[in-house]
Order: structure tokens, then C-alpha cells, then sequence
């Protein structure tokens, strides 16, 4: 018998485009037809030019089948668990579920929430079964939740829902000004192309205005600490000094603007003392801002969720938008009003139409001429006149009972929607609940009745349009895994399903058998309108690259910047100035409530973590949910970092570790966004507050009371297991149900870990002990064991081949960091250290409270520690050979601020 070897499959490059934030940076994946290896910057993209951020350049490592959702589950009635099911019962069941709910309730007794998270070709699929088949305006996107103020401020300012920039004014412009964005973790890329432009051109003038010092700040000649909510007074009063001090373009404003006379009267109000008491900033820097803003050659304005998360959101982007046409900086190099997107194809959704109140291509469900150019298009009677409902209205509706069944695709809502105690009775009140998701592991998961296992990054093909307006290819470089299925395709198969039982005898509204067919009959819906996409194709962007709408048939390139000749798609063709009055945030701090908590991102991590959970070094900079408060409060409180604390809004409370934070101001704090009920006993969103701004619908999660009290949970656990983390997470979670206090996390790079920290008032009872010990795998095997039932101290050391790959302490975790880092150093034990292992930090020797904390992943694209950095910098080096030594700052760049703060404390010290 003659054996012959197979050879390994060959290495081949896709280029696509990465699936996270709204910059829409270009990467190449490699793969081997089967499994996706790695993933790099794609140098040609015009997003990035070949640079990506830690989250972008570890995408290869989120793809654990594990947490993947691979065959369609059914269950029949809320008291059962879901089964496998088959493609054509799942389906089958949803069309009749949705045919008996509309026949006996009306179309409107059914929604859909999706996702900026989806292709445009997804999109427009949802957006025609919804509007076109079933008859209702109930679908709206998880882009309500962050961009949907940035649409209200364009539209009612410019005429039309579209950001007039590009990339490059941000290298372009004298005056840049960040408002309510920490752009260095939310757009990192974009932020590297700033930090150049900086050092290019020292004389730019940076201005950041957050509450909270970020590492944005640190690139800012000026920052402004406003009191949270009080952007619009700020605009107001930055408005009246440029018209003080004649900083104004009136030639621009007589020709190209209206509503200048209301505006001019309402600003005269809004003084720099008023302002600057508002505000809680100085008349000086009020004065500074309005100065580099009028004397500017070039002013950018660049604005993320902190202008956008509010009740006032609609007004702060008016507001802002206001200064660029009095001061006529739009429509040219370096200037304009550049709202930076959340999602990756929030624009897309926008463009198909995928809010409530919006019909594709930039028209209104309001508008009876639009609904009619649509449904004429789409070869139907009419479209439906009743409002829809937005994200947080339809889940009200859900939780009344009047939605009967929701469609959820490509979105966490049981993550990511403030009041999640409301949210989460509206998902197990709703009759039928739909989700359709790659990942099965999200929080919303639990709640679905039907889930429908969709392709994910790598697995499919379609478009999506970046915060610059700029459509790229989304290529497929592997076959899915298990029998998931693309969006657009789950969406289709429905649809035709739901038509038949409907419509039998009417025309067929869903034969696509290509997501490029979808593109092809959506584009056409844009011609003659300001987002005209109508020439732009698939061919034409892989012969040409990304390009920008507007793109009309006959183009041969895509548009750089909007409004060069001072026409608007308005009525009159003219911008128009809105007029509102600052008004307060809706909830205010009060006696029982003392803090004001405001929520963001981090570095490594996007919004509910349902991919980024998936990769254990993105946890190495931030490992768990912790509040963050002023030094001066902790003192007020009397409390010191690590202390457990209750946090607690009018809606609901979570327990978490408290933190300094000096960035902060007295009276604030802060959390990170991303933390759900999977990872963080309750979630954050927990305390979010629901109330949302009148015209654009988008809740205020940027702003909400809170009180922290000291909690005495002296009982400690700490369990760390290596390998199928996935598998795990879920069972430790449900097995650690009774701590009131539950944190988990990953940790490792090669190898990856399940760590989870809780706490409780006392032991728990020795039978949950001896289930998490089975769970981990330390009832048995070569296991070292202390038990003192005294004390209430119980640990559980497994070593496997002289390596340490689980650990279980309880009741004494002051080792935890120590027997973490030894585990993270893969090396056998020896046996000096082994007979330690069960010891108190203060007893095992070379295990120092400095060596146990500096476990921290300072720079996760080249593995350095915050401890390696400390080391060098002790020894002199500076930054440029920090970079040349150890690699940290080299790949994204997103940890140089940080490094910069560290030789900025040795230098003062």
C-alpha cells in the first residue's frame, strides 16, 4: 500500500473591508479557502492606507465556532428549550407565525430591528419586506441608538442626510474640533491621520470638548471640560463672540444661508459669563475656542455619541453645524461639519432607508410623494402612511403587548438598549421572538424563540458606505461554517415565504438570487437624488477602488466634498440656521442621586462584545467593568480603588469595582459601554435612562443619575481555565447565579483563558464549590487542594504537565495576579515555586504586589506590558526608542498616548 500526503491547502488574500467602527478601514484576509489565518491593513484602501487599530488587526482570532450560531434552533413554546431544526421548518414556521399575526392583528402588530452592522444589500432586503409585503413602518436600526441625531442636524441644516467632507480635510485643516468623541478609541485610524497632521503642521489647532479627559485630549491644544449636556450653550456662546468680533463670513451668510436674523437674535442671550457658568469652563478659553475658530483658515468639525446619546442631541448638531455656515467653513479643503459614524454601515442604513420614519434613498415615510415614487418603483399600490416606531418605542410596544413578533437581526438589544429591566420583560412578554445572528453567545440569545444562524465577516459578500460616503466591496474569502447563511439570503427565503402566504397571486417582490442583484435594483432608487449612487457597481469598484457618492451613471470618479458652490438640497437652495434654546438633560444629578454617570468605549473592545468577546487579548488592556471616579470622591465616599460597590439609577443597580480616574470631573463618573449581563452581572445598561430626543428619536445614554455605596462582600472567588472558553463562559455564569457580585473575562494571547472574579457576604454552600471544581475539571487528576472551613478559604490548583491550567480560590484571592501570570508564562512549575502555589501573595516569593498588578497589556499589537514599559522608561529610554526596542506604538498606535503619560509622570517624579 503506497501512502501519499495531501498537501496543505495554499495561502491565499482576500481584500475586504473590516466589519467594526464607521471608518471603513480596507484588510486583507488571509485564509486557506477554509479557515481565515490572519488579517492586515490594506494599503491601497483610501480609508486606512494599510493601517489598522488593535481590534481591526486581531479580527482572525473572533472567528471561535464555539460562540458561533451554526444550525437554526426552534422552540415551540416559551416554557421549552430550543432544538436543532432544519432551514425550511424554521422558516416555514416564522412565514406562518407572521401571516397569522398580520391577518389577525394588522401589519403593524409586527417589527423588525436591525442593525448598522448589516450590508446595504441586507438592508434593502429588510426594508422591502417590511414596507413593500408586510405594510408596516415598524423597522428601525440599531442606528437610532447612535447616529440618528447626526441625520435630523444635516437634513434640517444642509437639505439632506449626507456629511459634505472626506478623510483627508482632517490632514487638510488649520482648526479641528472634537466634540464628544474619545476619537483615539473610537476611530483610531482616523485619529493617526490627525496625530500626522499634527506633527506635520504644529501651528493646527486641535480643540476637544468632553467632559472627560481621554487620550484624545492629550493631541488637544485646548480641551474643554464642559459640564455634560451643555454643548448647545457652548455653540450659542462661541456664536455670539464670533459675532462680537465680526469673525463671521456675511458674504457667505447673505448669499447661501437663511434663518440668520433668528438665530443672531436668540445667540445675543447667551453672554460668555452665562455661557461660561453653564458650562463650567472659563470666559478665557471660551474666548480662545471662539478665535481659532473665526480667524481659521480651514475649521473642521469632527462629533461622535456625546453630541449624539441625548435628549437634546437634534439641537447640539444644529448647533455645531450653525458655526460652519456663519463662518462659511463648508464645502472646501480642510473645512465642514464631519459627523464620524459608529457602525460600519450605518450609512448604508441610512441610504436604504432603514429607520423608521425614512424610505431608501434619503426620502421620507412621511411624504406622500416619496411613498409613492417608492411604491410605483417597487410595483406596488402604496406604502404604508402610519408612523413607525423607533427602537425605543418599539420595544415599549413589544413590552405593552401590541408587537406580536419581531424580527431582530444583526443587533444585542438586550445589551445594548438603555433600561434594560423594561427590555428585557418586552423580549420575554412578545409571542415570537426572531434572531437572526452569527452568534449565539449574545445576551438576546436567551430571549429568542427562533434563532437563524447567520454568516459573519469573511463568510459573505455585499457593500458598505463609510462615514465619508465612500462604498466599499465586501468580499467573501471562506464558506460558511455549519449552515449558516447570509443575510440577505435569510431575509429573501422569508420573505418569498411570507408572499405566498399573503400574496400568492401577486407578482414576485423577492427573486434576487445575488446580493449584487439587490444592489442593482436599490441603486436606481437613488438617481437624481443628492446620494445618487446609481453609476457606481461592483465591477466598478474592484477596477477602481472605493468610491464617494455621489456617483451618477456616467461618472468615472466618486465626489470628494459637497456644497463647493454653496447650493444645498434645500427648497430654496439655500443652508438654513436653526434656532434652539439650550435646555438641561433631562435627569439631573439631586440628593439622591449625586453623580452624574456617563458611558464610552475602550480601546480594544466594541459595543456589546459579541465578536471582540471572542478574543482573549482583547482583554489585556481592560479586563473587567469598573466605574471610575474623581480621587476627590472616592475620598468623599471613603473609598479606595478595587472596593466593591453597588451602583444604582433610577432603573436599576449593578455591583462593580470602583476606580480613580483624574480625568474625570468631582461629581462625575464614568463606565465602559460594552459590558452586558454575559460579562457583568446585570449589564450596565442596567442604569441607562430611555427618555430620547423629540425629532431624532436617539436615547440619552450618555447622561443618567447615580448614587455608589460601599458594599461588604468580604467572601472572594477567582476561577481561571484555560481552553474552550466559550463552552464554559456560559455554564460559569448560570453556576454563579447566587454571587451577588459576578465579573468575567478572558485573558491570554497564545493561549486563552476563562477567568471569573465574584463575591458574596459569605461561603457559599461546599455543593457549588464542588460543581464549579467538576465544571473545571478539579474533582480529579493532578489537582492541589487547601481547605480551611474555618475561615471559609477553600483552592483548587490544577497543573497539567507541571503547568499551572486551572485555578480556583475562594474566600482568600490575594494570589489571583500572581498564579494569573504564572499561568500566562506557560512554564513548568518547579519545585520551589510549587509548594507555594497555595500560599498568600505576601509568602510566595518573586510574587511582589508590583510584580502581581503588572499584568496589563499596554500595547496588544506587539505583546508589551505596561510593566515592560515602566522597566524602559526607568532605564531613560524616551519614546522614539521605546518604539525601537520593544515594537509598542509601532502598529495602530493606540497605546502611544498612554506611553506619553508614562514619561510624563517620570519626567515630574
Amino acid at each position: 500500500m503506497r501512502l501519499t500526503s495531501i498537501p496543505a491547502p495554499a495561502t491565499q488574500t482576500t481584500a475586504s473591508t473590516c466589519c467594526y467602527c464607521g471608518v471603513g478601514c480596507g484588510v486583507l484576509i488571509e485564509h486557506d479557502g477554509r479557515n481565515i489565518i490572519g488579517v492586515s491593513g490594506d494599503p491601497v484602501h483610501p480609508a486606512n492606507f494599510g493601517k489598522l487599530c488593535s481590534k481591526g488587526s486581531t479580527l482572525h482570532l473572533t472567528g471561535d465556532l464555539n460562540a458561533r450560531a451554526l444550525y437554526p434552533e426552534l422552540r415551540l413554546s416559551k416554557s421549552l428549550a430550543r432544538a436543532v431544526t432544519d432551514w425550511d421548518t424554521a422558516l416555514d414556521h416564522a412565514a406562518n407565525v407572521f401571516a397569522e399575526t398580520i391577518r389577525k392583528h394588522g401589519p403593524d402588530s409586527v417589527a423588525f430591528y436591525i442593525s448598522g452592522q448589516l450590508l446595504t444589500e441586507d438592508y434593502y432586503a429588510f426594508n422591502k419586506l417590511a414596507r413593500a409585503l408586510v405594510g408596516t413602518n415598524n423597522i428601525d436600526s440599531n442606528s437610532r441608538l447612535c447616529m440618528s441625531s447626526a441625520v435630523v442636524g444635516y437634513k434640517r441644516s444642509l437639505g439632506a442626510d449626507a456629511p459634505p467632507c472626506s478623510y483627508e480635510d482632517i490632514e487638510l485643516s488649520d482648526c479641528v474640533m472634537i466634540v464628544g468623541s474619545n476619537m483615539a478609541y473610537a476611530h483610531p485610524i482616523l485619529f493617526r491621520r490627525l496625530e500626522e497632521a499634527k506633527s506635520q503642521r504644529p501651528d493646527m489647532k486641535i480643540i476637544v470638548i468632553d467632559p472627560r479627559r481621554t487620550d484624545t485630549c492629550d493631541l488637544a491644544d485646548m480641551h474643554l471640560a464642559i459640564n455634560p449636556g451643555t454643548d448647545v450653550a457652548l455653540f450659542h456662546g462661541i456664536l455670539h463672540l464670533l459675532l462680537w468680533e465680526g469673525w463671521v463670513d456675511q458674504d457667505f451668510i447673505d448669499q447661501h444661508t437663511e434663518g440668520y436674523a433668528e438665530l443672531k437674535s436668540l445667540v445675543h442671550h447667551y453672554t460668555p459669563q452665562m455661557v461660561a457658568q453653564t458650562c463650567g469652563i472659563s470666559r478665557q478659553q471660551l474666548h480662545d475656542c471662539a478665535q481659532w475658530i473665526g480667524q481659521a483658515p480651514s475649521f473642521l468639525s469632527l462629533w461622535c455619541m456625546g453630541l449624539n446619546q441625548s435628549t437634546a442631541g437634534s439641537a447640539k448638531n444644529s448647533a455645531l453645524i450653525n458655526l460652519h455656515l456663519a463662518t462659511g467653513q463648508i464645502g472646501r479643503p480642510g473645512a465642514g461639519p464631519f459627523s464620524l459614524t459608529g457602525q460600519p454601515n450605518a450609512m448604508g442604513g441610512r441610504e436604504t432607508g432603514s429607520l423608521s420614519n425614512l424610505l431608501p434613498g434619503h426620502r421620507e415615510a412621511a411624504n406622500a410623494e416619496h411613498r409613492a415614487e417608492v411604491a410605483q418603483y417597487w410595483g406596488i399600490d402604496k406604502l404604508p402612511e402610519t408612523p413607525g416606531l423607533s427602537a425605543i418605542e418599539l420595544f415599549e410596544q413589544m413590552q405593552s403587548g401590541k408587537i406580536k413578533a419581531v424580527w431582530i437581526a444583526c443587533t444585542n438589544p438586550a445589551q445594548s438598549l438603555p433600561d434594560q429591566t423594561r427590555v428585557r420583560e418586552a423580549l420575554n412578554t412578545c409571542p415570537f421572538v426572531v434572531l437572526q445572528e452569527a452568534f449565539r453567545t449574545t445576551e438576546t440569545a436567551r430571549f429568542a424563540d427562533l434563532l437563524l444562524p447567520a454568516a459573519s465577516w469573511g463568510e459573505k459578500e455585499g457593500s458598505v458606505t463609510n462615514s465619508e460616503r465612500r462604498i466599499s466591496h465586501v468580499r467573501k474569502a471562506i464558506a460558511a461554517p455549519g449552515e449558516t447563511r447570509p443575510d440577505w439570503a435569510i431575509t429573501v427565503d422569508f420573505a418569498q415565504r411570507l408572499q405566498a402566504r399573503l400574496q400568492p397571486d401577486a407578482k414576485a417582490l423577492f427573486d434576487f438570487q445575488t446580493p449584487q442583484a439587490l444592489f442593482d435594483e436599490y441603486k436606481l432608487l437613488t438617481q437624481g437624488r443628492d446620494l445618487d449612487l446609481s453609476g457606481i457597481s461592483y465591477d466598478i469598484i474592484d477596477q477602481h477602488g472605493p468610491q464617494q457618492w455621489p456617483f451618477p451613471a456616467g461618472a468615472t470618479c466618486g465626489t470628494a466634498r459637497l456644497y463647493l458652490n454653496g447650493q444645498f438640497p434645500t427648497p430654496t437652495g439655500r443652508a438654513r440656521f436653526i434656532s434652539e434654546p439650550y435646555s438641561a438633560p433631562k435627569e439631573l444629578r439631586d440628593s439622591r442621586f449625586p453623580l452624574t454617570l456617563n458611558t464610552g468605549r475602550l480601546r480594544d473592545q466594541w459595543h456589546g462584545m459579541s465578536r471582540t468577546g471572542t478574543a482573549a487579548r482583547l482583554f489585556g488592556h481592560v479586563s473587567e467593568a469598573v466605574v471610575s471616579l474623581h480621587p476627590e470622591d472616592l475620598h468623599r465616599y471613603r473609598l479606595q480603588s478595587g472596593d466593591l460597590v453597588t451602583l444604582k439609577s433610577r432603573r436599576g443597580s449593578v455591583i462593580v469595582p470602583v476606580g480613580s480616574d483624574d480625568g474625570l470631573r468631582a461629581g462625575h463618573a464614568f463606565m465602559p459601554m460594552h459590558w452586558g449581563d454575559r460579562f457583568l452581572k446585570g449589564g450596565v445598561n442596567l442604569l441607562t435612562q430611555p427618555a430620547f430626543d423629540p425629532i431624532s428619536k436617539q436615547p440619552e445614554l450618555k447622561h443618567s443619575g447615580v448614587r455608589v455605596d460601599k458594599i461588604d462582600l468580604p467572601w472572594r472567588l477567582f476561577v481561571l481555565i484555560e481552553g474552550d472558553v466559550q463552552l464554559r463562559l456560559d455554564a460559569l455564569r448560570s453556576l454563579c447565579d447566587e454571587f451577588p457580585y459576578t465579573s468575567l473575562s478572558l485573558a491570554g494571547r497564545e493561549r486563552s483563558a476563562l477567568t471569573l472574579r465574584a463575591a458574596s457576604g459569605e461561603a457559599p454552600a461546599q455543593e457549588l464549590l464542588d460543581r464549579i471544581d467538576h465544571l473545571l475539571g478539579l474533582d480529579h487528576g493532578p489537582v492541589l487542594a487547601y481547605d480551611d472551613a474555618h475561615r471559609g478559604i477553600s483552592k483548587r490548583i490544577r497543573l497539567d504537565q507541571g503547568r499551572v491550567t486551572a485555578i480556583r480560590l475562594g474566600g482568600e484571592t490575594l494570589a489571583r495576579d500572581w498564579l494569573q501570570s504564572l499561568w500566562l508564562d506557560g512554564k513548568e512549575i518547579d519545585d520551589e515555586l510549587h509548594r507555594w502555589l497555595l500560599a498568600p501573595i505576601s509568602s510566595a516569593p518573586g510574587s511582589s504586589t508590583t510584580q502581581a498588578i503588572g499584568t496589563k497589556t499596554l500595547c496588544n499589537c506587539m505583546n508589551v506590558s505596561e510593566n515592560a514599559v515602566c522597566d524602559a522608561i526607568e532605564k531613560g529610554l524616551d519614546l522614539g526608542q521605546l518604539k525601537a526596542q520593544l515594537g509598542c506604538g509601532t502598529m495602530c498606535g493606540s497605546c502611544v498616548p498612554e506611553i506619553k503619560r508614562l514619561l510624563t509622570a517620570v519626567a515630574v517624579n
